[in-house]
């Protein structure tokens, strides 16, 4: 049985840039523990070697990967956020898709009278849905 499961994103060079758009956009989001490749390490100097950082409560890994790989993001996987308020979700869509692509635009899809599908621009896939 595991003892915990964590949604993990690989980036090359963008996980820091993601976690402070991720804190910056997210009210109770913060990030949990953050360390960097050293000089000689694995990956180049200064990049994340592991964080993990929480949004409303679910903690994510993340880290720079120092291969390049690929592939990359793929909306098959997606953060699914339900917000309380179409203020919050408009927002949010702002910040999340500035740079990145909207695969839904936000509208009543009859499932939900408020929701959006985006890409940030590091590529990462978000559902936002108003609860």
């Amino acid at each position: 049985m595991p003892k915990q499961v964590t949604p993990f994103l690989m980036f090359t060079g963008d996980a820091e840039r993601a976690l402070e758009l991720y804190t910056s956009l997210f009210d109770d989001a913060e990030v949990l523990t953050l360390t960097r490749f050293g000089p000689g390490g694995a990956g180049a100097e200064g990049t994340v070697e592991q964080a993990t950082f929480s949004i409303a409560g679910q903690v994510f890994r993340c880290f720079d990967s120092p291969p390049v790989h690929d592939f990359t993001f793929t909306p098959s996987f997606s953060v699914f956020v339900d917000v309380e308020s179409a203020e919050e979700l408009d927002r949010l869509f702002a910040g999340l898709s500035e740079g990145g692509g909207v695969l839904m635009p936000v509208g009543d899809y009859g499932f939900s009278t408020r929701f959006a599908w985006v890409n940030d621009r590091f590529g990462v896939s978000w559902q936002l849905n108003l609860a």
